[in-house]
């Protein structure tokens, strides 16, 4: 904690510099203040809430002062001042660098974390049941008497010793592990749930008693019943309204600048919440962050330069519940809900170079909380990244020609292949091993002996014959699993793992060049190719090498993947009944080889005690050991060409997406954005076509987008990237649809009904190989 978040700030208030001198002499001198907490200003009304909504902030702030008698009657430990705005001191932003941290789990602290022990308080006794609440509450409403209700919030929201009594399961445990954060959730659910159907006073007797809870600051770590007021007052649903944000911030604040050991605490309970609760405590963080980057009223909130410290804490918290996601399989909530799309209109490159310049020190960047990006500004980031670095390699280029006295050509600005159709594979490894200084130059395609410039078409011809040739099974450099319906490396040795490297630089180049490949890779491929993201300067480093587990190999080998799993729960004795020892078979080239997981491996038996090893070294062989030559060329060919910081903002997840495109598809939006031509979208054959589409099942609309543009996915700019037209076919009708998927182009003949459309249409797209129908 910094000097300027303990220490009140020199030009306070006499009142606050007085409650500060008072609380030195009392009896906990230990205790220090906050920095003062600001007013959102008098029109800082609540716009969302209650039933009977509540008063200003600043007009709140004025009864505490009028109630001063009243709070010292119950032993408030502290009394509410408010400096003028000028006196807030700012918190050192809190930066943790994505290079060095972003992909580290607090899981991988020991589950007992060994700190400072503080001695737990003495709790007040308040024994409340979730039922005795719901009686009071209905008895409120009914008689309109809410004094029960009204001294109960009173109470439980005055300190921390307060919350603690209140929703502690049992106020006399401790309750000092990871797994249990001893709250009783279900009085914690009841009373939030009810408080913003609450009289007015009521709710601003509990954000009061908030402020003085937050008010006290405490030297070295927090006790457990510390940290476990925070994690109820996340709770609190007054904190969707903009008018609270203040306080908000500070409790924020107090959050995020524990100590790591408490921050695992905060995890490993947060991730025990229900998923409703958790995405509600995303979604409020989310909507703090928008509006403090982009207030409905500026008036609301202290200028930004008073409260830097605002996003920064609130992008801290978030971090812990998106640590708090990961830890848990499957997650409580999709990655993407984690999405912040206000920030796709910031300056993203801004919020790049400025983690590219400072990354360690203290100066903020949403790129350090890289999981509230979303993939579009992901993409716009690489993509931008990308032009910058083909403009510097291009002026390069054109300043040493110019240099040496030479004639500049345009060409020298592009990556430019010059390929056979006949001898397709090689010419382009040849091509691209010569011109490796090229690789990050706009691409150009040239097939020999045929006329045409590029204006993409080719280009993307070119991706599609290769990927197809390369991954036909014929080639041997992938075997194809029907069950995941997905490709995986062929462990088979050779002696030249250059191909591998072809297909690494392949893929480099399609997101390099904005182009979607029809690529089915396993997950677990992605993760590897990020392991590390940044390719290593030491060349003995190992690469593509990253913890796997059985459930990574369910997704490629199901059937191996069930059968370990089997083995893993056999009841029997394994040593007698399955007769393994921890070596492994394959068939290389019609001859079965042997591998040992382990030294002296056919000698050590599987055995009840040891199966759980001999499936993790087995998966491990499987995804990482045996085909590590092959995925080394493969990881340094696409690093050769994405070689980039920008990568390290990314999940495994979003490398798919970037490089096959996504598997959502929005048919509607395909229609509003299609471009037509020789037909308007008023004529009955375009109206037949979109009646017949709109209503085919989701498997039929998917060999429609493979048909017309050579992959089944969606780019990651949606429907609308994609440039759909659709043409007049003038010919018979009695011929089918063809497509051009260079150019996403679907041609149609003028079939005079729905039915005969919908026939011809469904053989087309279910019947096409290839380029067969072109």
């Amino acid at each position: 904690m910094s000097e300027a978040a303990r220490d009140p700030s020199p030009g306070a208030s006499p009142a606050l510099a007085a409650a500060a001198s008072e609380e030195k002499k009392g009896k906990e001198p230990e205790r220090e203040k906050l920095p003062p907490i600001v007013s959102a200003g008098a029109a800082a009304g609540l716009d969302r809430g209650s039933k009977s909504q509540i008063s200003t902030f600043s007009s709140f702030v004025s009864t505490v002062t009028q109630k001063k008698e009243a709070a010292e009657n119950r032993s408030s430990p502290a009394h509410l001042a408010l400096p003028n705005i000028r006196n807030v001191r700012d918190l050192p932003p809190i930066c943790l660098d994505v290079r060095q941290k972003q992909r580290m789990s607090m899981d991988a602290l020991p589950s007992e974390v060994k700190v400072p022990a503080l001695p737990e308080p003495t709790l007040p006794s308040q024994p409340k049941s979730v039922k005795d609440f719901e009686e009071d509450l209905e008895k409120a409403e009914s008689t309109g008497n809410w004094k029960t209700v009204h001294a109960f919030y009173i109470t439980t929201f005055d300190s921390f010793p307060e919350l603690n009594a209140a929703f502690k399961k049992d106020a006399t445990a401790s309750f000092n592990t990871i797994e249990d954060s001893g709250v009783n959730a279900d009085l914690v659910n009841a009373v939030f749930d009810a408080l913003l159907n609450t009289p007015q006073d009521i709710q601003k007797s509990v954000l009061k008693g908030i402020i003085n809870s937050l008010l006290r600051e405490w030297k070295g770590p927090r006790t457990k019943d510390d940290l476990r007021a925070y994690f109820i007052l996340l709770q609190n649903p007054q904190f969707n309204i903009t008018s609270t944000y203040v306080i908000y911030a500070h409790l924020l604040r107090q959050i995020a600048t524990l100590v790591e050991a408490d921050h695992h605490f905060l995890v490993h309970w947060l991730k025990k919440l229900s998923q409703k609760k958790f995405k509600q405590l995303v979604e409020r963080l989310l909507q703090f962050v928008s509006l403090r980057l982009f207030p409905a009223k500026p008036e609301e909130f202290p200028p930004l330069t008073k409260c830097s410290w605002w996003i920064p804490s609130a992008s801290k918290v978030l971090a812990l519940l998106n640590t708090a996601n990961n830890l848990i399989h499957p997650p409580l909530i999709p990655y993407t809900d984690f999405y912040n799309s206000t920030l796709d209109h910031i300056d993203l490159m801004e919020e790049y170079h400025t983690w590219q310049s400072f990354g360690n020190s203290h100066r903020f960047s949403f790129c350090q909380y890289p999981f509230v990006i979303s993939i579009a500004a992901k993409k716009i980031i690489i993509q931008r990244d990308s032009e910058q670095q083909m403009i510097s390699i291009a002026r390069q280029s054109l300043v040493d020609k110019v240099s040496r006295r030479q004639r500049p050509d345009m060409n020298m600005l592009f990556l430019n292949m010059k390929v056979r159709r006949t001898h397709l594979v090689s010419d382009s490894l040849d091509e691209l091993t010569r011109k490796r200084a090229d690789l990050k130059k706009k691409l150009k395609v040239t097939f020999v002996g045929e006329a045409g410039l590029d204006m993409g078409g080719l280009t993307k011809e070119w991706f599609l014959l290769l990927i197809r040739q390369i991954f036909h099974p014929d080639y041997g450099m992938f075997t194809y699993h029907k069950d995941s319906n997905c490709h995986w490396f062929s462990s088979f040795k050779c002696d030249n793992y250059s191909e591998f490297r072809l297909v690494g630089i392949l893929m480099g180049l399609a997101v390099y060049n904005s182009i979607t490949l029809d690529i089915r890779f396993p997950p677990c491929c992605y993760k590897k190719l990020l392991s590390p993201p940044i390719v290593p300067s030491d060349q003995n480093t190992p690469v593509g090498i990253c913890g796997v587990t059985i459930d990574d190999l369910c997704q490629i080998m199901p059937e191996l993947a069930h059968g370990l799993k089997e083995l893993l729960s056999y009841e029997g004795n394994v040593e007698e009944d399955f007769y393994s020892t921890f070596q492994v078979f394959q068939e290389e080239f019609g001859i079965i080889k042997s591998y040992n997981l382990k030294p002296g491996g056919d000698k050590i038996p599987v055995t009840n005690q040891n199966r759980r090893e001999y499936v993790q070294l087995y998966t491990d062989f499987l995804l990482n050991k045996s085909i590590y030559k092959q995925f080394a060329a493969f990881y340094c060919g696409f690093h050769s060409v994405c070689a980039s910081n920008a990568l390290m903002l990314l999940r495994p997840e979003e490398v798919e997406i970037l490089v096959c495109g996504s598997p959502e598809l929005d048919m509607h939006a395909l229609q509003r954005s299609t471009q037509y031509d020789g037909y308007a979208k008023t004529d009955p054959t375009i109206r037949y076509f979109w009646d017949v589409v709109l209503g085919f099942p989701l498997d039929l609309q998917k060999k429609l987008l493979h048909f017309t543009t050579g992959s089944d996915r969606v780019p990651v700019g949606g429907m609308a990237d994609l440039n759909f037209k659709i043409s007049k076919n003038e010919t018979s009708t009695n011929w089918l649809p063809v497509a051009h998927t260079c150019f996403n182009q679907l041609c149609l003949p003028p079939y005079k009904s729905k039915k005969d459309l919908k026939q011809k249409l469904i053989i087309g797209i279910s019947n096409s190989e290839g380029f067969g129908l072109e």
